[in-house]
């Protein structure tokens, strides 16, 4: 931390008021907090000051500390703390902030420094001969993809070279800074790519996640180089499958439920219901293979043979079979599952999954069907239910 005092008494003001129209300002800005917390607009109160005379003066916290029933101690404290804030006087056209953190020193920042040395001050904070214009090198100000870059008063500057700072030098202190554009100063709209974006060109922000079709001069040939379609990438997708938004889980299921909504609504919304692909009994027919045959095995061995009904093929191909439309007296704890709180295990129970050796007689497949049922995003799979559930048997020695 440096060392920071305020300006000699030599150019300190004997006072300070808010202009007419920063007091309006002030005061609708104090009654913002709450009573007994109106102390809490010290910061926006002393930038105010600062943005009034330039910089924040002796006179200005004393009136700040009166103002909020402070201590003079404590606005002393805020004031010498942040380091955006000017304890003396700075250059009155423009007070030149160059970033010199690693990604605006890698980009060139230090040119940059050279330029305002050589322009304006050797030193950091010492005004130019005419007291227009002054520097100083701070840390990070959240443009690194855009640098380096600077920022006077409250716009930033980027992409900059030596040449194009010395034409902005130029231009503040002619008076004429509201002419430069702020932001980038090449041919770049905000911090996209230069040249434009390169990525996500096919994206389809209307499309269903997972179904959406890659389109446009982005898919086929211009994504690959050859004549495959290439599904546009979900990275920047939000996920709203966190527990506190899934609209999919309602609740648990009461005790008497025999079946809940969700699975009659899923069956009657699917064409292997009622004769396309399913019985009754915790059966399945039209699914045939070695893994359909392994699961059902397992499933037995597991739960034994006085599991309560099953409603298994009501729920469509790819369901998990045995799925229990009765409360067992032995449910689990599902919630030793990996990402599994009451509401997933509310939503698990509502499927009819209330036993670890159901989970563990699974196919991936099933795992997958279960996911995707209950809106967990893959959370199920990258969770490693089925592995988990086994483990957690062994340990119980079932």
């Amino acid at each position: 931390m440096s060392v920071r005092r305020l300006a000699e008494d030599s150019v300190q003001p004997q006072s300070f008021s808010f202009s007419s129209e920063n007091e309006g300002w002030a005061e609708k800005t104090i009654r913002k907090y709450p009573e007994g917390r109106q102390q809490s607009a010290v910061i926006p109160l002393l930038m105010r000051a600062q943005e009034q005379e330039g910089w924040v003066t002796k006179a200005a916290i004393e009136h700040v500390a009166v103002r909020l029933s402070m201590p003079l101690i404590r606005v002393l404290e805020v004031a010498t703390f942040y380091t955006q804030f000017q304890l003396a006087p700075v250059g009155t056209r423009a007070h030149i902030q160059v970033c010199g953190t690693t990604p605006c020193m890698l980009r060139g920042s230090d040119a940059l420094k050279d330029v305002c040395k050589r322009r304006i001050h050797p030193d950091q904070f010492q005004p130019n001969a005419d007291g227009t214009l002054s520097w100083e090198e701070v840390e990070c100000l959240g443009a690194c993809v855009n640098a380096p870059m600077v920022m006077i008063f409250k716009d930033t500057y980027e992409d900059l070279t030596p040449e194009r700072l010395e034409e902005i030098i130029d231009a503040f202190a002619a008076g004429d800074g509201a002419s430069v554009p702020v932001g980038p100063q090449i041919d770049r709209h905000l911090s996209a790519p230069i040249g434009g974006a390169t990525t996500l060109n096919s994206f389809d922000d209307d499309a269903d996640i997972g179904d959406a079709k890659p389109s446009g001069p982005a898919s086929g040939s211009a994504a690959t180089g050859e004549g495959a379609s290439v599904a546009p990438s979900e990275a920047a997708r939000v996920d709203t499958h966190a527990e506190e938004t899934d609209p999919t889980i309602k609740g648990p299921a009461p005790d008497s439920a025999k079946t809940s909504p969700a699975v009659e609504e899923a069956a009657s919304a699917d064409p292997a219901t009622n004769g396309g692909g399913g019985t009754t009994g915790g059966t399945q027919q039209g699914e045939t293979g070695a893994a359909r045959k392994e699961s059902d095995a397992g499933k037995a061995a597991v739960d034994g043979g006085d599991a309560p009904a099953a409603i298994g093929a009501a729920e469509g191909p790819g369901a998990p079979a045995g799925l229990l439309s009765d409360v067992p007296a032995d449910a689990d704890d599902l919630k030793i599952l990996n990402g599994v709180g009451p509401k997933i295990e509310a939503a698990l129970n509502e499927i009819g999954v209330y036993r670890l050796g159901q989970v563990a007689g699974w196919t991936e497949g099933e795992l997958a069907w279960v996911d995707k049922r209950l809106g967990l995003g893959g959370r199920a799979v990258r969770g490693g239910w089925i592995e988990q559930a086994h483990a957690r048997l062994a340990e119980k020695g079932e």
